[in-house]
């Protein structure tokens, strides 16, 4: 089961403006976008997809408050696609489309798309760090930072799902899937890899009731801890609230930052997340603060000593 991740998640929201202003502000490309909705990209092609609720194209929603109405996960060939509609048609109604994608619902009733993915090969720069016993990476008088530094999302990374009965969601995405656990927290989730992905984590399950049930957060990958502080910083300076971070994360080591958005859930920058492959032992921690980040940054206006004592 070749699968690399999401491609995209598609959203039926009340406020196709709003959200469309919100994800052009988040850094996202609009493509084909009218007041009916569209698609929003990141670097790679990957992206968010909105329509209005009421959108008759949309999928049924899911009974809940939920905005979420198909995750779509790029594999690698249309052998994959071949070998995901032999397994998920064995209990359960597989959709082949006209262009080659199948459809189908996972046990918890969520939406999946599956097609040859179309997300496009990056050839960019990672972040370059100079280091006291290590060569440089940044020649003399190359700076490492500016006003108008680019820091615009490259990748899809995850997306987060509330669900009733994590055990059930881990099994279906592992077993039928072909997923791996590289991670728990224990009273709240797995964190899960795709097989064509080394990415710590493309899923990561909450227990939750079942009214609930819907997606929690999902995230962008940066091109590094600077991009992601740069584009936080920006989005909290047009307005937007932050929610949780900057910081970053112990489990998958991303660094993180995570805002409100208009389409039921929450947005996260993230950056620099491990990556393992099939011979990585998961870990596991009790869910809280001290297993969930290394450490939090907290936004301060007032930085520079005004003359007099501060008060606290």
């Amino acid at each position: 089961m070749d699968i690399i991740g999401p491609d995209y998640l598609v959203f039926g929201v009340d406020d196709v403006a709003g959200c469309k202003e919100y994800l052009t502000d988040w850094g996202l490309t609009p493509v084909d976008v009218t007041e009916k909705g569209g698609t929003f990209e990141a670097l790679d092609g990957t992206g968010i997809i909105i329509r209005h609720r009421n959108d008759p194209g949309l999928p049924p929603a899911l009974p809940t408050a939920t905005m979420l109405r198909q995750q779509i996960l790029g594999v690698t060939n249309a052998a994959a696609l071949n070998a995901i509609e032999a397994e998920i048609g064995r209990d359960r109604r597989v959709t082949r489309l006209a262009d080659g994608a199948i459809e189908f619902k996972d046990d918890h009733g969520f939406e999946l798309r599956c097609q040859v993915s179309t997300r496009r090969v990056l050839d960019m720069p990672a972040e370059k760090i100079n280091a006291p016993g290590s060569p440089a990476q940044r020649a003399p008088n190359e700076i490492g930072v500016w006003e108008g530094m680019p820091a615009l999302p490259r990748s899809l990374s995850h997306v987060v799902l509330f669900v009733p009965d994590i055990e059930g969601a881990a099994r279906f995405y592992c077993e039928r899937l072909g997923f791996q656990v590289t991670d728990v927290l224990t009273g709240a989730g797995p964190f899960l890899r795709p097989q064509a992905n080394e990415d710590h984590h493309t899923h990561f399950f909450i227990q939750t009731p079942e009214y609930m049930k819907g997606c929690e957060h999902l995230a962008f990958h940066m091109g590094g801890p600077t991009e992601m502080m740069l584009a936080g910083t920006r989005f909290v300076n047009k307005g937007y609230q932050s929610f949780w971070g900057p910081g970053r994360h112990k489990f998958g080591s991303n660094w993180f930052w995570y805002f409100n958005s208009p389409l039921g859930c929450h947005f996260e920058y993230d950056a620099d997340m491990d990556k393992h492959d099939s011979t990585w032992t998961p870990r596991e921690a009790k869910a809280g603060p001290e297993a969930a980040q290394i450490f939090l940054f907290q936004h301060r206006e007032k930085w520079f000593p005004s003359g007099g004592p501060e008060k606290h």
